[in-house]
């Protein structure tokens, strides 16, 4: 459980990041700016991401099989409302903003909403594996 409570630490600061920090900077990107930022915003964080969620699938797989008590199985649930929240929404968002080539103030809302409920997600998957290890 050590490993995924580490885990999910990293997730949940790297989430807490971009819901504070980086999407209200991209939500501010004029109209005319807006698919150059986008760009530039989806190629530079795609390794990131990549590496924080292989993080946590690996170290998931690892908690669930040596058998995680209750907020074990907490943090595992909120964790992965945090990446399917991310799968099924926060993701086919940015690909529709990415396809319209300019900002739309509609999606780009819809994605700061969604942000904060992964986000929410992330910081109680890591509060609970945190606590599962230190109880």
């Amino acid at each position: 459980m050590t490993a995924f409570a580490l885990a999910a630490a990293l997730h949940a600061g790297f989430q807490l990041t971009v819901t504070v920090l980086v999407y209200p900077a991209l939500a501010e990107v004029p109209a005319d700016g807006w698919a150059r930022a986008h760009d530039r915003h989806s190629r530079r964080i795609a390794p990131v991401v990549g590496l924080v969620y292989a993080a946590l699938l690996v170290a998931g797989v690892v908690a669930v099989l040596e058998g995680p008590g209750v907020l074990g199985w907490v943090g595992l649930a909120a964790t992965a409302v945090a990446l399917g929240v991310t799968a099924t929404l926060a993701a086919p968002i940015h690909g529709r903003l990415g396809q319209r080539g300019a900002g739309d103030d509609r999606l780009v809302r819809r994605l700061l909403v969604v942000d904060r409920v992964r986000c929410a997600g992330a910081v109680v998957g890591a509060v609970a594996a945190a606590l599962a290890v230190l109880g």
